[in-house]
């Protein structure tokens, strides 16, 4: 009788001079937990070392996508009784975003299908970022009460105009065209040629350096499909640019066009207390010099995430119980300077010791 073999959760393997990593939970759609954290962060740190590694290649397996998230049913299981844990996974989760983020070799991810919430953190902070026609890309925590994370309030400030304000605060899934103008990525590749792509990327010698990389790239990219939401870049720009959950409201009130209507409607289905947190997070990114300053800060906001009822609440609907009807503890008045300043504390748990 043949043995049946179980693949790793992460399948860490060498092709040519690229070393790969393949997000292989499937049936979860690869989302991330610590097992899988802590064997990214070991192959990084094995790839960097050896000389024969031209570049890091991640790639999810399955026919969905590349990552749809992290483990937030492990954390609504954990939360309140061992909060240690939760606390544990996002710590290790962000230091590998940094570490993805300053990577001393080029670190390609091919963002086909769901890309969303953690599934970002390991792609998007990569020297070389592809989409698809299937990319579904999203950052949805304000849905789930929680809010942008994995380093996306450094990213997003950092999208033309308000765009990466409309994308943090709504949680809308976007497709390639959008990602590419936010930033989020940059080329196009259809999905019938990532085949070729990585026939090509593995041709590559030890000694090939990131221009090539972006050569073997650009030899199978091309113009992605037209994004009907950056027709309304203006009326984003115009209503999006308030430092305040209630003026972004207002402005969308005052629009009387269908986007502003469809955007208001959906705004309020999310929980007051992630818009207003997420806000003022993408806020202070836009000021801030690195993107270990948003690490931290948003280390801190995770850590009174975990007694917050809202998150709770958020993933009992979206994920436990799948009724998609969350009930949030408060309205958007009620999510006070003084609520929100407990997502603000780290007991000096500080993700970096300093070295933001």
């Amino acid at each position: 009788m043949e043995m049946q073999t179980t693949l790793p959760e992460v399948i860490v393997e060498r092709q040519g001079a690229i070393g790969r990593l393949r997000l292989n939970r499937p049936r979860a759609l690869n989302s991330l937990n610590r097992t899988m954290i802590r064997a990214i962060a070991a192959a990084l740190t094995e790839f960097e070392r050896d000389p024969g590694i031209a570049a890091v290649l991640v790639t999810g397996e399955g026919e969905r996508g590349l990552c749809a998230g992290g483990d937030i049913r492990m954390i609504y299981e954990s939360g309140r009784e061992r909060p240690e844990e939760g606390a544990q996974f996002w710590r290790e989760e962000f230091i590998v975003n940094s570490r993805i983020s300053a990577y001393s070799k080029p670190y390609i991810a091919i963002m086909d299908g769901i890309v969303m919430g953690g599934g970002v953190g390991v792609s998007s902070h990569g020297s070389h970022r592809i989409v698809t026609e299937r990319t579904r890309f999203a950052m949805p925590e304000t849905g789930i009460g929680y809010f942008t994370d994995v380093g996306a309030t450094w990213l997003l400030p950092r999208a033309p105009g308000e765009f990466g304000t409309y994308l943090g605060l709504t949680g809308r899934d976007i497709g390639a065209a959008a990602v590419i103008h936010a930033r989020l990525a940059d080329s196009f590749v259809p999905s019938e040629r990532i085949g070729e792509l990585l026939a090509a990327l593995s041709s590559l010698s030890a000694t090939a350096t990131a221009d090539d990389v972006s050569a073997a790239i650009r030899a199978v990219s091309s113009e992605p499909p037209a994004s009907a939401l950056l027709d309304h870049l203006s009326a984003i720009d115009r209503c999006f640019a308030f430092n305040a959950v209630e003026e972004i409201f207002a402005a969308l009130e005052k629009d009387e066009s269908d986007f502003a209507r469809e955007t208001l409607e959906l705004l309020k289905t999310r929980s007051a207390i992630s818009l207003k947190l997420t806000l003022s997070l993408l806020r202070a990114g836009r000021s801030s010099a690195t993107l270990n300053e948003c690490l931290e800060r948003e280390y801190a906001a995770t850590l009174g995430m975990l007694s917050n009822p809202d998150f709770y609440e958020g993933v009992r609907a979206a994920v436990i119980d799948k009724d998609r009807n969350p009930k949030w503890s408060v309205e958007l008045s009620e999510a006070t300077p003084d609520l929100l300043a407990r997502f603000g504390r780290n007991d000096g748990a500080a993700l970096f010791a300093g070295k933001a």
